[in-house]
């Protein structure tokens, strides 16, 4: 049976050079995973001066062996974290797996347009072994707390695939990685900016801050370690292993499959179990492929990882009888103490991340935001959650919303929020709502002789969505103030264009 994994059969990355000489730039990054491609890729894109090094190839470990699910679901139950963190923490989290998610699908439509970005629902189930589904009521409760969080999501009886009951978040996503990566890597390197494959950092010097990669040096401002494990860098040997002990590796099994077409919805699936299996269905032309995983087990741990595989094979048959297996692989996560990735400073001006669990790529791009975020000196909301040296979080004190209603999720969460409808017979005369039309969001508005008026609910400032103000009959922007009249004129700043009309057609 082939040993490749799904992606390396589809895609191709473009190779670099080692290092030949000293260099000097603002950012220095070690590790060429999805986390310091997309860190590099950011801090470029903000002008600032980069270098990446990986000691082997660029994506070729843990990046290349996802199963790439895009997901805010975290490993850890939803209902767990609200005990844990409070309903702040638990919020916070998720916002954060979506924030990430979000930052992806714009790269995808600006730099990877390739990349097969498709936007699909995620469903938590019962056990494949629980028939009776004794996790009924803790799954009613995270599809409750999703809803109070602001998230699309509803709890169902019966999931495609298993059919016991479970949880349905909308808004996840899945792409091919590879295809992903590879534009970006090659807009890296240029104009102060380089990349270096076979390349491995041994040595971290302080003051300058400079890297010793063989026989030469990257002097730079700030680094990055996004590396699965994080190196030591600065940091002392005493209090480095004493981070790394709050680190657990574990090794996940995986086998891709192909599917009569048909048979199932183009979606993302979790189970319950610990550890918890997985799927992932992918349409195409002539057939579906299910990429399946589980078993995972502390790594080293394992004693004949082909029986493993065996049983995984097992148990996808059992549910999808007609797949045809045709290769396998391994993954690799990393669990932390708490549940929560760690993401931040780990001394001074060197950035780290790690913790990423089943979350690797939703995390590991939020990881990259955070870096950038640091090194250019802007606040972000997440920064006190994910702290490297966090010792007790209080959920319920933390006001994380109200001081960062200005940080750019903010400004376009609602892109997610479930529109009021989606027909215009719910519109009464004298309404506005936000309706779901022909696929799409729109403005609404009927006036009081039946005349309806449709425009685009995007704000022409920073494109937040707009909410209907029932009071004065206009457009109300929540992020920065602009108000638009029922026909989209501006009515009151800072947007300074109209809000576009709306090409759906009235029904």
């Amino acid at each position: 049976m082939e040993a490749k994994t799904y992606w390396q059969k589809g895609a191709s990355l473009p190779q670099f050079d080692s290092i030949s000489r000293n260099i000097q730039v603002d950012v220095a990054i070690i590790g060429g995973g999805l986390t310091g491609i997309t860190a590099a890729h950011l801090l470029k894109k903000s002008g600032v001066e980069v270098a990446l090094i990986e000691r082997a190839r660029c994506a070729a470990a843990d990046t290349g062996h996802t199963t790439a699910h895009l997901t805010y679901v975290t490993d850890t139950r939803l209902n767990e974290l609200v005990k844990t963190f409070g309903r702040d923490g638990a919020r916070a989290f998720w916002e954060a797996g979506q924030a990430a998610i979000d930052q992806i699908y714009e790269i995808a439509q600006t730099d990877s347009q390739d990349c097969e970005f498709k936007w699909v629902p995620g469903f938590l189930h019962a056990p494949l072994d629980d028939a009776k589904e004794t996790v009924r009521k803790s799954l009613e409760l995270d599809a409750q707390f999703a809803r109070e969080f602001g998230f699309d999501a509803k709890f169902v009886e019966e999931i495609p695939f298993v059919n016991r009951c479970g949880a349905r978040f909308e808004n996840q996503a899945k792409f091919h990685p590879l295809k992903y990566l590879a534009p970006l890597l090659q807009k890296i390197p240029g104009n102060g900016s380089y990349i270096f494959e076979n390349t491995e950092a041994h040595e971290v010097e302080d003051n300058p801050l400079t890297i010793h990669a063989g026989k030469f040096k990257i002097r730079c401002e700030y680094l990055f370690i996004a590396t699965h494990t994080p190196l030591l860098g600065k940091t002392n040997l005493f209090k480095g292993t004493l981070f790394q002990s709050k680190l657990a590796l574990y090794t996940s099994y995986v086998a891709g499959a192909k599917l009569p077409k048909g048979k199932l919805p183009e979606a993302l699936f979790w189970d319950t179990t610990d550890p918890y299996f997985y799927l992932r269905i992918d349409r195409k032309n002539d057939f579906d492929y299910a990429i399946f995983g589980g078993f995972d087990c502390k790594t080293g741990q394992e004693k004949n990882p082909k029986i493993i595989f065996k049983k995984l094979d097992e148990k996808l048959t059992t549910f999808l009888p007609e797949a045809k297996i045709e290769t396998h692989w391994l993954g690799q996560v990393v669990e932390t103490n708490d549940g929560l990735p760690f993401i931040g400073e780990s001394a001074g001006k060197q950035f780290i991340a790690t913790g990423f669990c089943g979350n690797g790529f939703t995390l590991g791009t939020l990881a990259a935001t955070m870096a950038r975020d640091r090194y250019l000196g802007r606040k972000n909301p997440w920064f006190d959650l994910f702290n490297v040296t966090r010792k007790k979080f209080h959920g319920g004190t933390w006001s994380y919303l109200t001081e960062n209603l200005d940080y750019p999720f903010y400004m376009l969460r609602d892109r997610f929020a479930k529109a009021e409808g989606e027909s215009l017979d719910e519109l009464k005369r004298g309404e506005g709502k936000i309706l779901k039309l022909d696929g799409k969001k729109v403005a609404a508005y009927r006036d009081e002789n039946g005349k309806v008026f449709l425009r685009s609910p995007i704000c022409t400032h920073l494109g937040c969505i707009v909410r209907w103000n029932n009071a004065d009959k206009t457009w109300d922007c929540p992020c920065h103030g602009s108000r638009f009249k029922i026909d989209g004129i501006v009515h009151s700043g800072p947007a300074e264009s109209p809000l576009a009309k709306n090409p759906t057609k009235k029904k």
